[in-house]
């Protein structure tokens, strides 16, 4: 059974500003072998916004950082909902809580309907 995957990420304007930043700091790079390190902050970032995010099919949830990544059942998910600065917000069945990354507190029905799931009041 193949189970279509909605992905959410960040703004990809933080990416085209990591690149910029990048090239921004190579002349400073290269007036000394001391400054390359400073090349690996607009890199880190880079990184993460092309690789953090938020992926949801009908089985699971994974949480993309810049390192790893966490999949959560969706049967361990008790109520799914936004915090005050608008990011959606999964509390797990111990309590925990977790942002979202990538996801917009307005994006939820979109997220909920990866799990194949109909929003109470929404036809089907």
């Amino acid at each position: 059974m193949r189970t279509e995957t909605v992905r959410f990420r960040h703004n990809q304007a933080i990416l085209v500003a990591a690149v910029i930043a990048f090239i921004g700091a190579l002349p400073l790079a290269s007036a000394g072998w001391y400054f390359v390190p400073v090349l690996l902050v607009p890199l880190a970032i880079g990184v993460w916004a092309w690789r953090a995010g938020t992926e949801a099919d009908a089985r699971e949830l994974r949480l993309r950082a810049l390192a790893g990544q966490r999949r959560v059942a969706w049967d361990r998910v008790v109520e799914l909902g936004a915090d005050a600065r608008g990011r959606a917000v999964a509390r797990l069945d111990d309590g925990e809580l977790l942002v979202l990354p990538g996801v917009r507190g307005s994006e939820l029905p979109r997220l909920v309907a990866a799990t194949g799931q109909n929003l109470p009041g929404r036809a089907a």
